[in-house]
């Protein structure tokens, strides 16, 4: 592992993208964001020996081999993850989980098979409404509680990945070789990795990381009756400058990336006087369907002294990025703009 990642906890893997490495419209797979819930596997399961499994309400139950899945027809797809808990320590109020900054998030362009294709071959029964994928990882902790997740089916259909490929390489162990679900415009934690099985349910699957975690709740309510974490919010970061810099007087190139889950950015703006007024930004480099936007601001800094610069996203829906985050007690979806604000400092 690279030593500059921002290291949470060793056992299991957590880890943060420096903020330089944030950019680039790619990020690179050494430095992409780690968040495991298990143990990463000490070795790379053998190709011959790896199959993936597809049963449960379907009418013909499937085993897949590797090399069945490479002569399938192929798609490519640049996506945005970001971790549900990304930002959380920027919060206000402490959540609890990992304290991520803006770290827990990365673009890359990933390779594989659309979950269409592998379940059209199985047949799936009317009533079968989720998709649930199991991976190979063990799970840490004496519960031994295995990390399952499933998504309802209309999302499995429409744009989920099943990715073997990362940047133009075979998906790196670290990430979830030989192949990892990527529901794309979601949350890393519908993305399960080192994927094995693939259950088709009438229900939702019940479980502690469906019913317990990855969920929106407030202190005093039941886990279970808060909305499950789904799609990535509308959020703008700033990678350049970094939080109480110091700079010259003069042009500051003021860089960041905005993203929207499934939904796409229309524009950023940029305040540099705390939010008083807004210009708008330059967006660099591709626009794909779930990839980030790159931007760029050159800000004239005339005045000497303290100052907060902030930036705000649009979707092509209208929707804008709140001022302030919506609080929750695991602080999942932190978009607020105000959390975001990088302050700095003109000499």
């Amino acid at each position: 592992m690279s030593s500059n990642m921002r290291i949470m906890s060793e056992k299991p893997l957590n880890a943060e993208t420096p903020v330089p490495s944030l950019r680039s419209w790619i990020t690179a797979n050494a430095l992409f964001f780690d968040r495991n819930q298990g143990e990463i596997p000490e070795k790379a399961i053998s190709l011959a020996d790896w199959q993936l499994v597809i049963e449960g309400e379907v009418e013909k139950p499937l085993s897949f081999s590797f090399e069945q899945i490479l002569r399938m027809p192929k798609a490519i797809a640049a996506d945005t993850l970001e971790c549900s808990g990304n930002s959380r320590s920027l919060l206000a109020e402490k959540a609890s989980g990992n304290p991520w900054t803006i770290g827990g998030v990365g673009n890359a362009v990933w390779g594989g098979v659309w979950l269409r294709d592998i379940l059209g071959r199985t047949k799936p029964k009317a009533k079968a409404k989720h998709a649930a994928f199991e991976g190979f990882d063990r799970p840490m902790g004496s519960a031994g509680v295995q990390f399952v997740r499933s998504i309802p089916m209309e999302k499995a259909i429409s744009s989920t990945l099943l990715a073997y490929e990362m940047n133009g390489e075979p998906l790196p162990l670290k990430h979830g070789f030989p192949m990892r679900a990527l529901a794309l415009g979601w949350t890393g934690a519908n993305c399960v990795k080192w994927l094995r099985r693939i259950t088709l349910l009438e229900k939702p699957y019940e479980g502690f990381f469906m019913d317990k975690a990855y969920r929106v709740y407030q202190k005093g309510e039941d886990p279970k009756s808060g909305a499950v974490v789904t799609n990535i919010k509308l959020k703008s970061i700033i990678t350049q400058p970094v939080r109480d810099e110091t700079l010259p007087a003069g042009p500051v190139t003021i860089l960041g990336a905005a993203y929207a889950g499934e939904a796409e950015i229309d524009r950023v703006e940029v305040s540099v006087d705390g939010g008083k007024t807004w210009s708008k930004a330059e967006f660099l480099g591709p626009h794909e369907r779930y990839a980030w936007r790159q931007w760029q601001y050159v800000w004239d800094a005339k005045e000497k002294g303290d100052t907060t610069i902030m930036a705000r996203a649009t979707d092509t829906e209208g929707h804008q990025q709140p001022m302030d985050a919506t609080w929750n007690v695991l602080g999942y979806g932190n978009n607020g703009i105000r959390e975001h604000a990088v302050p700095v400092h003109i000499r």
